[in-house]
């Protein structure tokens, strides 16, 4: 996909991810509120319907990016890099939402904010990788360190995900192994599953009008720079 193939379909995909993100979102704060409370939680495990779908965006998202950063350094195509540049930011936020939310689960589960097991401290350093590719994005105007460094460090990061995936299995840690993504199949009750699935969704749609639109943001101004360039040179 090139930029004048994606201006065509920018607004189609837009307003329809827009709907899809409200249509999910009513459908998964209805099932949230209408699912059984936890028998030992009661009401406070509502907070797994935010925490865990942004945990599952944090870490799509970045792979996301590793993979838009693949492509830009192998085929230099300007869109994956606009692509990738685009969903830090929204990425950083989602990876920040599961940080507080799950401090704010662990509080009133192990009794205590944070604590320095596996999964927690990788998720931290996935943030922090966030932060750092939106870093080295903005730090300088030179076009070569701003599309290669990012991308660079973004491949290099990669690494981190199976290590958060699999860092419950491997080590002895106070989050608890996965309920889905697990090789004895699902073991949540399809009550608590059915909110989690339409967060998720609606998570994703949500994404992809925010990415859009920051891509057609950023589109236009590259436009704006070439015409102010190309008017003074």
């Amino acid at each position: 996909m090139d930029i004048s193939f994606f201006t065509k379909i920018e607004k189609k995909i837009f307003y329809s991810s827009l709907v899809l993100a409200l249509i999910f979102g009513c459908l998964g704060f209805y099932s949230a509120f209408s699912s059984p409370s936890d028998y030992q939680q009661a009401d406070f495990v509502r907070i797994m319907y935010v925490h865990v779908p942004s945990a599952w965006m944090a870490l799509g998202i970045y792979v996301f990016i590793g993979i838009c950063s693949v492509i830009q350094i192998i085929w230099r195509n300007i869109l994956a890099e606009i692509a990738a540049n685009q969903s830090a930011l929204i990425g950083a936020a989602f990876a920040l939402i599961t940080l507080v939310t799950g401090s704010i689960w662990g509080k009133n589960i192990w009794g205590t904010w944070w604590v320095w097991d596996a999964r927690l401290t990788s998720m931290l350093i996935l943030f922090l990788f966030y932060i750092s590719y939106i870093f080295l994005h903005y730090s300088t105007m030179d076009r070569m360190i701003r599309s290669d460094a990012p991308a660079i460090l973004a491949i290099v990061g990669l690494i981190n995900i199976p290590i958060i995936k699999f860092s419950v299995n491997v080590w002895a840690t106070l989050h608890q192994p996965s309920s889905i993504f697990r090789s004895g199949g699902i073991s949540i009750h399809p009550s608590m599953l059915r909110p989690l699935i339409f967060m998720f969704l609606m998570c994703v749609s949500v994404f992809i009008s925010l990415l859009v639109m920051r891509m057609k943001s950023e589109i236009f101004r590259k436009k704006i720079l070439r015409i102010n360039r190309n008017s003074f040179s």
